[in-house]
């Protein structure tokens, strides 16, 4: 019984990490916190079967940050990525300006004249006073997180169409904005 749940257990917790490390948003973020809360139970009864108490309690504790996770995620995140989804799609179905959630930027292409991704965004900066959005964090270059270059682009320099932003810049132009430095 303890293997077969040791089994579970390891992928359940495996398969968990890799949902809510991704970062694709709260629904698969959340389910992630299932599968960890189906790993936690699968630790507890190793934790019991082998009498490994702090193996149980460290599971029964994690069970329950899991349970938080899954309010969290599924709950809460989620009907808020539902209500500006909902925002967006009535901004479709009214006249005047298409409106989208600026929590979708995150990773969202820069495409350039030709359609090809020149980089993707991370964030968009607004004006603390006027609030209106000054420019745009993009990350260029890079694998995986290696190499990259974060720049700044300016928001007059985009336009928001089928997921993607527009740009008129070429991969050139791109490369030659300026810089932000984490600090």
């Amino acid at each position: 019984m303890a293997d077969i749940a040791g089994w579970v257990a390891l992928a359940a917790t495996c398969v968990a990490a890799l949902m809510t490390a991704s970062n694709l948003g709260a629904r698969v973020t959340g389910w992630g916190f299932v599968v960890f809360t189906i790993g936690a139970g699968a630790w507890i009864i190793v934790g019991i079967a082998t009498q490994q108490t702090q193996l149980l309690w460290s599971n029964v504790f994690l069970g329950l940050v899991d349970l938080f996770g899954i309010w969290r995620w599924l709950g809460r995140r989620a009907r808020f990525s539902d209500a500006a989804d909902r925002e967006q799609q009535i901004s479709r179905e009214r006249a005047g300006e298409t409106l989208f959630a600026a929590s979708s930027l995150d990773g969202m292409p820069v495409k350039g004249r030709d359609g090809a991704i020149l980089a993707y965004a991370v964030d968009a900066m607004l004006a603390c006073g006027g609030g209106e959005l000054a420019h745009l964090v993009i990350r260029e270059g890079g694998v995986g997180g290696v190499g990259e270059t974060l720049r700044r682009l300016p928001w007059a320099e985009v336009r928001v169409h089928d997921q993607a932003l527009l740009t008129s810049l070429e991969a050139g132009a791109i490369a030659r904005l300026p810089i932000v430095t984490p600090s």
